[in-house]
């Protein structure tokens, strides 16, 4: 994902720079406008005269905020259950296989040392010894042990097995920074409906002071004014559940940072998702590569493999006893192995593309909310100048500016949705990761 930020900016950087060429030409056409456009492509192709580094484009937070940009190397930097699984994986990945096919082969050497020196001494000594049955059975269970995992690496199974054991941690690291950032995109957006709420707060005070007067005017009962008073209140103890919310929540994102738990740490603002980004996106290509990352689907095909395998075994030792209840058992976990993956692959084709016409939905959605945007503004102009003029009243003009405010919150909602919509989708294509 982040690298999906940093391209985007890049390519602003090449735009900025070749937008500059005309005015440099003034000076000299030739020379400077291919300079602007060569230090551009140095900073896009990362050579040694590279002009923008990733540290300039998304430089660390201050203390006690967070953006998003910054996010995922802040949680994979920080986050306590991805620290302790990358240890693991490093752990599986100083396995030396050489090393280890030695050791064993020193053990099982010794153990049959220990077994050929019993053989070879009379039966009072080796019970002396300690070489009872029991002894013996054991030492020779130890040996079994030891070859086994000898030709488990040997034929390359402890490697394939631990290599999928590091894949499946990657998967689970991952699956840390999507709540991560999954999180940060829910408080946004419960941040943007606390304003929308207390401006609405502001709202219903107005309205209380005026229905006050209108009660002292007798224009009102008594009984309509508590309703008007107890409307209020119960919108103020909203706000109050809804901040607390909001600090639990974000607190839980300081525990995901590995910062000091207060409940007070600020967001930025999510990146905005420009059309030209959504129409680069490639369903078809980039499923395909989806499906290939994808842990679900790649363990969904082992289990197939192996009980593929375990058919193919079972068809060669009953071959003339087809009846078996062996080889029954193996031809029906094979064909549910193959059902299984074949809902896997359709089961994840299907979330991909919803999540693909998810982002084109919501780009519409968000031009729909911005023209209507471009109406409010209109129409508040319009009650400025009436309210100057004096024919609408300072509460008017409020409410005007109401709808206005709304309207740009329509706009910041569309905004996220098209955001989430467009990060599920690059998750998928470069995690193999869809929600």
């Amino acid at each position: 994902m982040r690298k999906r930020f940093i391209s985007a900016a890049l390519a602003l950087t090449l735009c900025g720079s070749l937008m500059t060429a005309p005015a440099l030409a003034a000076s000299d056409s030739s020379s400077s406008a291919g300079k602007a456009a060569a230090d551009a492509i140095s900073a896009v192709t990362g050579t040694e005269d590279q002009l923008i580094t990733e540290k300039e484009l998304f430089p660390d937070d201050p203390e006690g905020t967070v953006s998003f940009e910054n996010l995922e190397k802040r949680v994979r930097e920080h986050n306590a259950n991805i620290l302790t699984l990358e240890e693991t994986i490093a752990t599986l990945e100083a396995i030396d296989y050489d090393e280890m096919s030695d050791e064993l082969r020193d053990g099982m050497n010794a153990i049959m040392d220990t077994i050929w020196a019993k053989d070879d001494l009379p039966p009072e000594f080796s019970s002396a010894l300690g070489l009872d049955r029991v002894s013996y059975d054991s030492l020779l269970s130890s040996h079994a042990n030891l070859k086994k995992t000898f030709d488990d690496i040997k034929e390359g199974t402890l490697q394939q097995d631990n290599a999928d054991t590091v894949r499946q941690l990657r998967s689970a690291q991952n699956q840390v920074v999507i709540g991560a950032e999954a999180l940060y995109i829910a408080l946004v957006d419960l941040e943007i409906q606390e304003t929308a709420l207390l401006r609405q707060l502001a709202a219903l005070d107005r309205t209380v002071q005026e229905m006050e007067l209108r009660h002292k005017l007798g224009q009102i009962s008594a009984l309509t004014l508590q309703q008007v008073k107890t409307g209020r209140t119960t919108l103020a103890s909203g706000i109050s559940t809804l901040q607390m919310n909001i600090t639990v929540l974000k607190m839980q994102l300081e525990q995901m940072l590995g910062v000091e738990l207060t409940g007070t740490i600020k967001l930025g603002p999510l990146p905005s998702v420009q059309p030209s980004q959504v129409e680069e996106l490639a369903p078809e290509t980039d499923l395909a590569a989806a499906m290939e990352k994808s842990y679900t689907i790649y363990t969904a095909q082992k289990t197939r493999d192996d009980a593929e395998d375990e058919y193919i075994d079972a068809m060669r030792e009953y071959a003339n006893d087809k009846k078996n209840y062996h080889y029954i058992m193996a031809l029906h976990t094979w064909n549910a192995a193959q059902h299984t993956y074949d809902s896997n692959i359709h089961g994840f084709e299907l979330s991909f593309r919803s999540a693909y016409l998810k982002v084109t939905d919501f780009q519409q959605a968000l031009a729909a909310s911005e023209e209507s945007l471009t109406l409010e503004q209109a129409n508040y102009k319009v009650a400025e100048l009436k309210h100057r003029q004096g024919t609408i009243s300072k509460n008017a003009l409020l409410d005007a500016q109401d709808k206005l405010t709304t309207a740009e919150e329509a706009v910041q909602s569309a905004s996220i949705d098209l955001f989430t919509a467009y990060h599920t989708y690059l998750w998928a294509v470069e995690y193999g990761i869809i929600n």
